[in-house]
């Protein structure tokens, strides 16, 4: 084990139900002990690499993998357009690109918006003509121009029935 690593094991391990005729599966597990996450433990075929490399490389595919997630569910995008390899890629660019223009006007906002409210919110002000930087630090008020009959809420005459 390297010194003063996270690395508590680095094994190679073989599943015999796995193999086939006359071809064997060696894996290789690596168990780290990390001070945010506690014990992780990684199971690869990569058997060249450092056990710390391993879990480095493990733990930044993680954080692509949350990234996607956040993609996937503040986007609300569930499949791609197009197949092609040129498609996908367009896709995940305007993706990256909207959501890099979200967390900038999160980080701008005086109001403190979480990702997903702001983009519900914001897709429900597309249509609505007013100042972005107002409405992003005061969003719940009503957008300049409109009558105050329309403001106000009207009263529902409710009369008790017997």
């Amino acid at each position: 084990m390297p010194q003063r690593s996270h690395v508590v094991a680095d094994e190679v391990i073989f599943f015999p139900s796995q193999a086939e005729t006359g071809k064997e599966f060696f894996f290789r597990r690596v168990e780290i002990d990390d001070p945010e996450q506690g014990r992780l433990v990684f199971l690869t075929n990569h058997h060249k690499l450092g056990a710390t490399t391993v879990a480095a490389i493990y733990k930044d595919r993680w954080q692509v993998e949350l990234f996607f997630k956040a993609l996937k569910q503040n986007l609300r995008i569930k499949t791609f357009v197009g197949t092609s390899a040129n498609a996908v890629r367009t896709q995940v660019w305007t993706a990256l690109i909207a959501m890099l223009l979200l967390r900038y006007l999160q980080l701008r906002a005086k109001f403190g918006w979480s990702l997903s409210n702001l983009a519900a919110l914001l897709r429900q002000q597309l249509f609505v003509h007013r100042d972005l930087w107002q409405w992003l630090d005061e969003p719940f008020q009503p957008p300049p121009g409109l009558p105050q009959t329309v403001i106000e809420q009207l009263e529902l005459p409710l009369a008790a029935r017997r």
